[in-house]
């Protein structure tokens, strides 16, 4: 069975609920500001608690989490959803599905690597930028 305790940081359970694939991206994300707490931003040391709300910005989505037990050890995808709740609402869902659909194009054989104003003009094309 998992370790579960009472003072887990924000960082670690973000990892061990598999929200992100490695401990030091979940870091990341918190110290860039993408991770609230309870409408707080949290920096990584920050610990969870019962019924906290996580808000996670992966542009262009926010994901909203409630927490069901804190968790300090990884465990399976299949028992992850024993510890962590999402209640991300069906709009931001869906934005993230958009974002992550297949963008292909054509480029002839030979071609090479996009110059910078190719890349520019497909991020353009395609409304990334």
């Amino acid at each position: 069975m998992a370790k579960s305790s009472e003072n887990i940081r924000i960082d670690k359970f973000l990892w061990a609920a598999r929200i992100f694939r490695t401990r030091s991206s979940a870091s990341e994300a918190c110290r860039k500001g993408r991770v609230s707490v309870n409408n707080i931003t949290a920096k990584p040391s920050r610990t969870v608690a019962v019924n906290d709300i996580i808000k996670l910005r992966k542009p262009p989505a926010t994901l909203v989490f409630e927490v069901l037990k804190p968790l300090a050890a990884r465990v399976s995808a299949k028992q992850a959803g024993d510890f962590i709740k999402d209640i991300t609402p069906e709009e931001e869902k869906n934005k993230l599905l958009v974002s992550s659909s297949v963008k292909t194009g054509f480029r002839p054989a030979g071609a090479g690597r996009p110059t910078k104003k190719e890349r520019r003009d497909i991020e353009r094309f395609y409304g990334s930028a």
